[in-house]
């Protein structure tokens, strides 16, 4: 009696795993320790799947526990990783490789068709496959739910219970069939034996339910009531026989009912006489139910182990670069203030010819501060190391172009070819259009593009600020004896050497030394901060749900920060005091000093070889830092190439599926209509005529596809076979994948420049940056 009705697995066909998710443990995980383990973890998941989907399992318990620790996996890591924009494209679905992995069991189908019909509408980006549609899986589901309950009813039945609890338990069971045999009753998918047999269930439950219900009337001495269920429980059987034999075996059933009516009769007739009343009169059998839908909770399988127990969810590691990204501006913030006081300082004291002026008192020596910046700009190689350093920056701009066009043509042309076929096909062609799904790459794209426009800008505003000084610096480079040469003589001031004024000069420029070197170590402690806001990001998830990473992070930021910020505005502070002293001090040693032609004509040089040196200190630095921004740059550029080259790979292994689809379904269409010798879809010759415009390579797709269909008919020429009406578990999922934008963690300034300068308008570290230059 026991005939189940199982629900194949979905086939799925082999999918690598290895390289994507290694791609991006690679690009998430620096190299070490945690790398390796993950990568290990990576090999052992595309292991457990095969041994999951990639081999026929046994009909038994051993075989459901790989399915189900490979569904504990699946659900462990789906949180852990951005599966739609790793390109991974399952054969039914992409939908986290989960769909229908317990058909073959009555325990959990009841409740994974449920988990499916309540979810595969939000887990899919469009209309699913009929054999996942919830109506469907909420089909499936109440036939898993109905079987479940006659496992009851015949374990009670082997067990001997008490009559009363079985009549209830098979009255509930019929009841379920019920429904599931009014569920099928327009569900054209479904095999066609699934009908019949619910029908008869529901027929035998019932013939069940009558017949302990009849031993339950006999033991209360209501014989005529005992006689009418038989009766009516016979004719049960005889419908099941007469209709539904070949699907369920009644033998047995039909044997005991048959057995007990035949005894009843007899007693009846000849000892009791009682009346046997009509099956409308007779009581309601009760019901009792002892299944219902279970809800799917991880883990089901109790020899699951998380691979990736360590790795943190998507929503961690999002907050995570986040909150980076906050830390990496309050640090530019902070390192730039202090940078742009060092530049500001430097520049007013530059003007003001301090402190040569105080050191040139004699008129004709050439002043000690100017020797040591000779010597600084000699060090770092003079004019010959900022030539080649911008001689190198068009270089690496056309590279970065280069990477750049070459991966939006690849967009361009996959875009191309499938508008072509659109338009060949039209609504056959019901895929997600190529335009629509590279709008986040495109954009992405172009705003790399800005970012090179802007960065062309700041290396002309280098060029020219080194147009502007290159002569003063070149100056610089010369020997002593050169340069002594070259500064114009004065008469000698010897007599404001003793002078209050020239001490007082002197003391304050002495404190702005002091003010500037404490800025120093502000900013090396600023860049020495180090925090994780990984644990406290997932004690947020695991008590809240949700991580609120602004305000987190605003926390964090304070503490560590709150300090240093309150000392730069103190520095910032000082200063512009010190430097307001320092001006009113200058005006009193300019009325001292000697006015003639000749001492200002040196003033003036030597404030132009002061200024020269501060703007060769921040142009080396400037271009240093392009250069190293055009090498991040081309870093970055080459994941977007490699996630533009990933998501066209995809997109053509789809295009190629749904357009050999599309021919076989022609050439089927075709032979219905021919069953004489085939003819041709398309000659080779004839491909060129599909759609003007079509491209070469469209046009030898069409040709390598039509050769295998003019094959296809004429096997089906040959022989055509009625195909049988079943649901098809083996549907393709269409390529339907949003896209992440790639996000770097940005880095606190340059910790080789120096610190008295302004910061290159370049980016610290794509997308972080500095001020004025491009926002990546």
């Amino acid at each position: 009696m026991a005939t189940f009705i199982s629900v194949p697995l979905k086939k799925s066909s082999e999918v690598d795993l290895v390289k994507p998710l290694s791609k991006f443990v690679t690009s998430t995980y620096p190299p070490g320790e945690e790398q390796t383990e993950y990568l290990r973890a990576v090999e052992e998941l595309n292991k457990l799947r095969k041994s999951a989907l990639g081999r026929p399992l046994d009909k038994h318990e051993s075989s459901l526990e790989i399915l189900l620790r490979y569904y504990d996996q699946l659900c462990a890591i789906e949180p852990k990783f951005p599966f739609t924009e790793l390109c991974l494209t399952f054969t039914w679905k992409d939908a986290f490789d989960k769909g229908s992995l317990f058909g073959g069991s009555v325990k959990l189908g009841d409740g994974a068709f449920a988990h499916i019909k309540d979810t595969v509408l939000s887990a899919l980006n469009r209309e699913p496959t009929m054999d996942i549609s919830p109506e469907t899986v909420g089909t499936l589901s109440q036939i898993m739910l109905s079987q479940a309950q006659e496992v009851f009813v015949l374990k009670a039945t082997a067990d001997k219970m008490k009559d009363a609890i079985v009549a209830k338990l098979a009255n509930q069971a019929a009841d379920y069939y019920g429904d599931a045999f009014k569920q099928c009753q327009y569900k054209e998918n479904l095999p066609k034996e699934v009908l019949p047999v619910l029908a008869a269930k529901h027929c035998m439950m019932q013939a069940t339910a009558e017949l302990h219900q009849s031993a339950l009337a006999n033991q209360k001495k209501k014989f005529g009531e005992e006689i009418a269920r038989l009766q009516h429980a016979t004719e049960l059987v005889k419908t099941v026989a007469s209709r539904y034999d070949e699907y369920v075996n009644m033998k047995d059933l039909s044997d005991k009912i048959s057995r007990a009516l035949t005894a009843a009769k007899k007693d009846n007739d000849f000892i009791y006489h009682d009346r046997v009343p009509e099956v409308k009169d007779l009581e309601h059998i009760g019901k009792a139910s002892l299944v219902k839908t279970t809800a799917i909770q991880t883990p089901l399988s109790q020899k699951f182990t998380d691979l990736f127990e360590k790795m943190v969810p998507m929503a961690v590691q999002q907050s995570v670069s986040a909150a980076n990204s906050r830390k990496s501006d309050t640090v530019n913030r902070l390192i730039g203030s202090m940078r742009e006081a060092t530049n500001l300082c430097n520049g007013v004291l530059a003007s003001l010819n301090l402190p040569a002026a105080l050191e040139d008192l004699s008129g004709d020596a050439v002043p000690q501060s100017i020797l040591e910046k000779s010597r600084a700009v000699v060090q770092q190689g003079g004019l010959q190391s900022i030539e080649q350093l911008i001689k190198d920056l068009p270089e690496l701009l056309q590279r970065n172009r280069e990477i750049l066009d070459e991966s939006l043509k690849m967009l361009d042309d996959e875009e191309t070819t499938d508008n072509e076929l659109r338009g060949k096909f039209n609504q056959r062609w019901n895929r997600t259009p190529s335009g629509d799904l590279y709008k986040p790459l495109r954009a992405e794209g172009n705003n790399f593009r800005n970012i090179l426009d802007k960065a062309v800008q700041a290396d002309q505003v280098v060029k020219e600020r080194y147009t502007a000084h290159c002569e003063m610096i070149a100056l610089l480079c010369k020997p002593e004896n050169e340069l002594s040469a070259a500064i114009p003589s004065a008469n000698p001031a010897k007599t404001l050497q003793g002078s209050e004024v020239v001490n007082v000069l002197r003391a304050q420029l002495a404190q702005l030394d002091e003010v500037k070197r404490e800025r120093e170590v502000l900013e090396g402690e600023v860049k020495s901060v180090t925090f994780d806001m990984t644990a406290k990001f997932l004690t947020a998830l695991a008590q809240d749900g949700a991580i609120n990473e602004e305000a987190l992070t605003a926390s964090e930021l304070e503490t560590r920060y709150g300090s240093h910020t309150q000392r730069v505005q103190q520095n910032l502070r000082r200063q512009e005091e010190l430097l307001s002293q320092i001006q009113v001090s200058y005006q009193e040693f300019s009325a001292l000093k000697q006015s003639n032609s000749e001492a200002n004509n040196r003033e003036e040089v030597l404030k132009k070889l002061a200024s020269a040196h501060d703007s060769y200190i921040e142009i080396s630095s400037n271009i240093k830092e392009g250069t190293k921004f055009y090498n991040d740059l081309t870093e970055i550029l080459l994941k977007f190439q490699n996630k533009c080259s990933d998501i066209v790979f995809a997109r053509k292994t789809e295009r190629d599926e749904l357009l050999k689809a599309l021919l076989v379904s022609r050439a089927l269409l075709h032979s219905t209509s021919h069953h004489t010798s085939p003819t041709p879809l398309l000659l080779p010759q004839e491909a060129q005529t599909l759609r003007p415009g079509l491209s070469a390579a469209s046009v030898q797709m069409f040709t390598q596809f039509n050769l295998k269909c003019n094959f296809v008919i004429l096997l089906l020429s040959l022989r055509y076979y009625q195909m049988p009406m079943a649901y098809n578990p083996y549907a393709y999922g269409q390529f339907n994948m949003q896209y992440m934008p790639y996000q770097a963690q940005g880095q606190a300034g340059y910790p080789g420049a120096p610190p008295a300068q302004q910061p290159y308008p370049y980016p610290q570290q794509p997308p972080q940056q500095q001020p004025y230059y491009p926002q990546q």
